[in-house]
């Protein structure tokens, strides 16, 4: 019996330049199936062609191509605006600028229909911000994992929302995240030297370019990717070590992939302490004080924090930046570690 949720298209002779757009041009009318939410389904891998997910909207379809799109569940029609406190650093009429905290989903999705930055968005703007973008992520133009803190910015209108999603398309939107992972990269590293795409650059900065695509066996997970994907780079710069143990890293994205600083960090063989699904459990020298391993092992989230976020104002153009600092719990990891550091 064939499952209602998924269609099945088959794209044209001449079906143009991206997947997204000949995908949008080739759906039945009747499914209201815009662009951008084809686009949202490609890159959460809902669109398949014989069964293997093709996660990037922008690439080359093929004439004649059969593919598969795996509509999600059904969803209630609006979400419900909840007094959920924001911790916001900067508003104006057009964008806002929110500190989350860990553990805050950004907008609803299967298992977090409620509880999120958009239900927080809906209470505090109502029907100003309703309309704004996705009807399921109004004023939502990137986001960051539920149990990664720091720095987001949303749209207010539909002028900021188009202009913001244009810079990060065009990787114009400045970010820096800052980790705490296993080890510490060193240019001395004999894996790093022989992984393709691992460069190293002016200042100890370490150049990650790997392409990132659904796992071939758990499409729930990301990896680097050596067919297909999307093109991802990360520069990552050890602002601290603690021994060999770990490293305080500063991380810039100049591409924006999912879970990119997670499984790039991960691929060269530093993962995130903490991090519930790229990180394998490691076995700690029998030198390593109690408190440092129980704090290492029972640290509760990925150790990960987007601390600083500049951008191009959307409508007047000017520079501005914001940073966050580090917040508490790996403020208390970091802490422990410095009896460590050399």
């Amino acid at each position: 019996m064939s499952d209602p949720r998924t269609i099945e298209i088959v794209l044209g002779a001449a079906p143009g330049g991206r997947l997204d757009k000949a995908l949008a041009a080739a759906v039945p009318e009747g499914l209201a199936l815009s662009r951008s939410r084809i686009r949202m389904l490609i890159e959460a891998g809902a669109v398949t062609r014989g069964g293997v997910a093709l996660d990037d909207p922008a690439m080359r379809p093929v004439p004649g191509d059969r593919l598969a799109i795996r509509l999600p569940d059904e969803a209630p029609a609006e979400d419900a605006p909840e007094a959920i406190p924001l911790a916001v650093v900067h508003e104006d009429e057009h964008i806002l600028v929110i500190d989350k905290p860990a553990g805050l989903v950004v907008h609803p999705a299967p298992g977090a229909e409620s509880g999120t930055l958009v239900n927080a968005l809906l209470h505090r703007y109502g029907a100003a911000i309703a309309g704004v973008g996705d009807s399921r992520r109004p004023g939502i133009v990137h986001r960051i994992d539920k149990d990664t803190s720091g720095l987001l910015v949303v749209a207010r209108t539909a002028a900021a929302h188009a202009a913001l999603s244009a810079a990060f398309r065009a990787h114009a939107i400045e970010r820096e995240y800052l980790a705490i992972v296993w080890g510490a990269p060193d240019a001395a590293e004999p894996r790093l030297a022989g992984l393709p795409g691992v460069a190293w650059e002016a200042g100890g900065v370490l150049r990650i370019e790997a392409a990132i695509g659904r796992h071939p066996v758990d499409r729930k997970r990301m990896a680097v990717v050596t067919h297909g994907g999307r093109h991802a780079v990360t520069r990552v710069r050890v602002v601290q070590r603690f021994g060999s143990l770990a490293a305080l890293v500063a991380c810039r994205l100049e591409t924006g992939r999912t879970h990119q600083i997670r499984v790039h960090l991960a691929h060269v063989g530093h993962p995130l302490v903490g991090d519930p699904v790229y990180a394998r459990r490691r076995s700690l020298p029998a030198a390593v004080p109690v408190r440092v391993a129980a704090a290492l092992r029972g640290f509760p989230r990925q150790a990960l924090h987007a601390a600083r976020l500049g951008l191009r104002h959307p409508v007047s153009g000017a520079p501005m930046a914001w940073e966050s600092r580090l917040p508490e719990d790996i403020t208390r990891l970091s802490r422990v570690l410095s009896n460590l550091s050399p």
